[in-house]
């Protein structure tokens, strides 16, 4: 990439989260990069461009993301995954922002976002069941997996919004403790234990 283009991507994100895709022109961006439009056009030829090219990398820190999936088999490697999407939507808040506007104006970008969501909640899902055969969940009906692994999605994806609409504090601690209470009433003695040791010294 390009000097130019990871200025334009940063100050492409930076102009989103801040006033919105649907209200960022060109020379928004532009003159957040300090370049022309003309310059800017020279490497995007609209902001439909410029959208398309800033989710690019989204989907890439996303499936990075994904990819560390049980990379430590105790807690711990959940707690890293949560501090993970914590950054991520932090970094990205536009996301929320602008959920409706990307649903109805880019519907590629959607598509993709359905496979990664649907990849995330299949990932949740497998943690659960893997938890469970090592004996640090309570093993639950397969409907009960199921709807504790959309609890645990919604803590994940839904917490920042909310927050913001209430006018609260986000800290990373916060959302944490959020996505674990999702989960510590599930936990066996054995679970109770590792929890002790790898969790509770960070959200205490």
């Amino acid at each position: 990439m390009s000097k130019t283009k990871t200025k334009i991507l940063s100050a492409s994100v930076k102009m989103f989260n801040k006033h919105g895709i649907a209200n960022v022109r060109l020379q928004h961006i532009a003159d957040e990069c300090e370049i022309s439009v003309g310059n800017l056009a020279y490497h995007f030829k609209n902001k439909e461009a410029i959208v398309e090219y800033v989710y690019d990398h989204i989907f890439d820190e996303f499936s990075d993301i994904l990819s560390d999936y049980l990379l430590l088999e105790n807690f711990q490697g959940i707690d890293d995954t949560i501090s993970q999407y914590y950054l991520f939507f932090q970094k990205y808040k536009f996301y929320f922002i602008d959920m409706f506007e990307i649903e109805r104006n880019y519907p590629e970008i959607i598509k993709k976002w359905h496979h990664y969501i649907n990849r995330m909640l299949m990932q949740i899902k497998g943690r659960i069941d893997f938890d469970i055969q090592r004996g640090m969940l309570v093993p639950q009906s397969e409907e009960m997996n199921e709807l504790l692994a959309n609890n645990i999605w919604m803590s994940i994806i839904f917490w920042l919004p909310q927050r913001i609409l209430r006018g609260l504090s986000i800290e990373e601690k916060t959302f944490k403790e959020a996505v674990w209470s999702q989960m510590t009433p599930y936990l066996t003695d054995r679970g109770e234990e590792e929890f002790v040791v790898y969790i509770y010294p960070i959200i205490a």
